[in-house]
């Protein structure tokens, strides 16, 4: 039996890990994170509070859960909590727990979205234009140089954190800066060019270097998109899995800009522009998207995957899959009902339209 903790249980992220990992009967889940009304609702066998990443009571706290449990393994699945036990990873190891993530220069680009963008242009990457926001001459620079052409920009902390933190589409100069000022943001801001709102994440999983597994998944639409004044929630409402060259080309070049050797988790974020070609806008570095157990109930565990990798066992997919999985099905999902795996096709055999 293999004993693996996993942060941020009772988090629908990590809930899609804990149940792809729980489909293997020989693995102990131990769950850890800092909101105990989550905590609860974990499938984990066991459950620990620990503070946020960012606190100074944090690294002792993970180290004591760490000795007490010996873990043969231990994965993070927030950005904040990934960066911050990167920084601790030697200690980590000290413990006899073994973690599967890239380096931590990989790491910390990947979740400054201002670095990944200079380092996608550096390769030569078809992106927006990006300009970060200093000053309220940034501001009307970005008004003059990055609108579409009913006078948009795209607005979004560069700083750790996902679901579309601080984004916002705008014309109006005044209603940026009122946006800014409210967040603090300037420094932290950057403005780009506006994209489509059709979107895709390449998921895929590296070890030392060489691909080993990979899965498209195109968005239909945000959970509470209609409440985020970006339309943009970082939940996915539903996804449907695609294959296509050119979304995988893309991602392998941006993966590639930011690593020379990927390893462990690497999911690339990408918006169409009006050319019809899918432009990166990020990489979830080192963690599974929320709708990871889309996958797993497809046919492909991607977080047993994972953990096969981490611990030196073979894992039961051939190296360099890419897209194994139909075209076309669908994961649906909605607050508080169990999400459905569909085929896309059999959608009106079930509703009478």
């Amino acid at each position: 039996m293999k004993k693996i903790l996993i942060a941020g249980a009772g988090g629908a992220p990590t809930e899609g890990v804990i149940f792809s990992l729980l489909k293997n009967s020989d693995n102990y889940i131990v769950g850890m994170g800092s909101e105990p009304t989550d905590l609860i609702l974990s499938k984990a066998h066991k459950k620990y509070y620990i503070p946020y990443a960012n606190t100074a009571e944090y690294k002792d706290r993970l180290l004591e859960i760490l000795n007490r449990e010996k873990p043969d393994l231990v994965h993070f699945q927030n950005d904040l909590e990934i960066y911050h036990a990167s920084l601790i990873r030697e200690d980590i190891k000290a413990t006899g727990t073994k973690i599967f993530m890239p380096e931590h220069s990989v790491i910390d680009t990947c979740v400054h979205k201002y670095k990944s963008y200079q380092a996608f242009t550096d390769a030569g990457i078809v992106v927006p234009k990006n300009i970060v926001i200093n000053t309220e001459d940034d501001l009307k620079e970005a008004f003059e140089k990055l609108s579409d052409r009913v006078g948009k920009i795209w607005l979004r902390d560069s700083g750790i954190g996902g679901g579309g933190k601080g984004a916002l589409p705008t014309s109006d100069y005044n209603l940026a800066k009122a946006w800014i000022d409210h967040y603090e943001g300037w420094g932290e801001f950057i403005a780009a060019e506006m994209l489509t709102s059709r979107t895709v994440t390449w998921l895929s999983i590296w070890h030392r270097g060489k691909l080993v597994v990979a899965q498209a998944r195109a968005r239909e639409g945000w959970t509470h998109g209609s409440r985020a004044i970006s339309g943009v929630t970082g939940v996915t409402k539903v996804g449907v899995t695609v294959s296509d060259e050119k979304i995988s080309k893309v991602a392998i070049s941006a993966i590639e800009a930011i690593s020379d050797k990927p390893h462990g988790i690497f999911g690339v974020d990408m918006a169409y522009d009006s050319k019809g070609v899918p432009n990166p806008t990020e990489i979830n570095i080192s963690r599974f998207f929320t709708t990871v157990r889309f996958f797993t109930e497809a046919g492909v565990n991607f977080p047993e995957i994972f953990k096969k990798l981490a611990l030196d066992e073979h894992p039961k997919i051939e190296m360099g899959t890419i897209n194994p999985l139909k075209d076309n099905l669908m994961w649906v999902r909605a607050m508080d009902v169990e999400p459905k795996l569909v085929a896309k096709r059999n959608i009106e055999s079930e509703i009478i339209f």
